[in-house]
């Protein structure tokens, strides 16, 4: 297998890896979300009270997915031009 091929098959892999792992964080949130809904609606009331830790990982899986997006971009970049 030539040199570029072998880059090819290896910027593939990566973008595949990085794509598993937007699907896993997109689910991540969704469970969060779905999580969140469980305990306001059990709650029934103006105000529900949430944990500190539920803004900052739905932040965090945002900043995740962002990122993934990023290298996803910037390795699909790479491939484009061997």
């Amino acid at each position: 297998m030539s040199g570029l091929a072998e880059i090819h098959q290896l910027l593939t892999a990566a973008r595949a890896g990085v794509s598993d792992g937007r699907a896993h964080a997109e689910r991540a949130r969704t469970l969060l979300g779905d999580a969140r809904r469980a305990l306001v609606d059990a709650q029934a009331k103006a105000d529900p009270w949430l944990p500190g830790q539920w803004a900052q990982a739905d932040e965090a899986l945002e900043h995740l997915l962002t990122r993934l997006a990023a290298a996803d971009d910037s390795v699909g970049g790479y491939q484009s031009r061997l």
